[in-house]
């Protein structure tokens, strides 16, 4: 599979399942109340993690599909977002000895996928400008 149709082919399935990610948050927010609790309340409430573990897999795939060179690369950019979260996150846990506010995990996964997708682009655009 070329390049390109393997990166449009991941965007559909990506986006597949972040609809369905938002769909079973949405529903799992709403009705979550209205349930006794219990272990069909603790279900709800935990029913996004099956779309969540859908795009852990369309990552996976994608990550199969991609040829050499783009697959070490990505993995570089995912790695630099690690160290820079890995960073973070221990500064921040000093921070918060000293008063400020925990965090919580959700405020840990933005970040590794937000700074793993700056620095996709910031990468990208730097290659494009030599």
């Amino acid at each position: 599979m070329r390049e390109k149709q393997a990166k449009a082919l991941y965007f559909r399935e990506l986006f597949a399942t972040l609809g369905l990610y938002c769909l079973f948050v949405s529903v799992s927010s709403i009705y979550a109340d209205s349930v006794q609790a219990g272990p069909l309340r603790s279900l709800l409430i935990a029913s996004p993690i099956l779309p969540a573990l859908l795009m852990v897999w369309t990552i996976i795939r994608q990550f199969q599909r991609m040829d050499e060179y783009v697959r070490i690369w990505s993995l570089e950019n995912l790695g630099m977002g690690a160290a820079f979260t890995a960073a973070f996150s221990l500064s921040y846990g000093f921070m918060e000895i000293t008063g400020f506010p925990r965090l919580s995990m959700f405020a840990t996964w933005s970040l590794i996928m937000g700074s793993w997708g700056v620095i996709t682009c910031l990468r990208s655009w730097k290659e494009k400008s030599q």
